[in-house]
């Protein structure tokens, strides 16, 4: 029997909660408050590694993107109207039936596929861009995970990574005050114990032929009541990742 990443559990609580992906204001409010700050670092990271002209309609039209465990479609959407060919799987049917129907409704073709990373391995598809965001937090048997995730970039394309780093300050914000305290996520949403640093996830990564490009912290303002980009990455951090190029034969 093949080895999964697939945790059950997480899947089951995030399908539960499916319907409202795109509420704003329902049960993923935070992610879409977060959502303007990843993409635009997203947006701006995949322009300057590809080194594509952003002041044009569709600057990502050459590019192919695989969006890993993503939910309702939030990140899929935007980035199939910057003109990328987005593929978009999570392991809940559920979310991908969610994702397919809100993309009908608002006249985007996405390709959704309820599957994981390790099962698309074995299909021929690689891609120039692969997102991974706020996912490895909640699978089981990271290393494979990681190890999939990698085999699917493209060589000279890369991976772009957001999670919560492990930390006494990210147990104290991201569980004890976002899920306690101020009930911005579902209490039991996250698990200190599957947090990564960012070293140990580059260390993982670095074992599958990537290396390391860009890195930054994202942290909320209450004050402005916005997520902005940060140095401080003791709680939630971003890193871009690079499959190393094929060398000349």
């Amino acid at each position: 029997m093949d080895a999964s990443t697939i945790n059950k559990e997480e899947v089951a609580r995030f399908a539960a909660m499916a319907e409202e992906w795109w509420d704003p204001k329902g049960k993923f409010k935070p992610l879409h408050k977060f959502n303007p700050t990843r993409l635009a670092y997203i947006r701006n990271q995949i322009l300057s590694h590809f080194e594509l002209d952003g002041s044009k309609n569709q600057p990502l039209k050459k590019l192919t993107i695989l969006d890993i465990g993503c939910g309702g479609g939030l990140l899929c959407e935007p980035m199939t109207r910057l003109g990328a060919k987005i593929t978009g799987v999570d392991a809940s049917e559920k979310n991908i039936a969610i994702a397919k129907s809100h993309a009908m409704t608002s006249n985007l073709k996405i390709n959704y596929k309820a599957t994981t990373s390790e099962e698309l391995v074995k299909k021929t598809a690689r891609y120039d861009v692969v997102l991974n965001m706020e996912v490895v937090e909640h699978v089981d048997n990271v290393p494979l995970y990681l190890k999939s995730c990698a085999q699917l970039v493209k060589p000279g394309g890369i991976m772009i990574i957001s999670t919560l780093n492990r930390t006494a300050k990210s147990f104290a914000l991201a569980i004890v005050g976002a899920e306690y305290i101020l009930n911005w996520l579902p209490k039991g949403t996250h698990s200190y114990n599957k947090f990564l640093t960012p070293n140990e996830l580059i260390s993982m990564l670095r074992r599958n032929d990537m290396q390391l490009k860009d890195k930054t912290g994202v942290s909320f303002s209450p004050l402005k009541n916005q997520w902005r980009l940060s140095r401080d990455m003791d709680v939630n951090y971003m890193l871009v990742m690079e499959k190393q190029a094929l060398l000349a034969q």
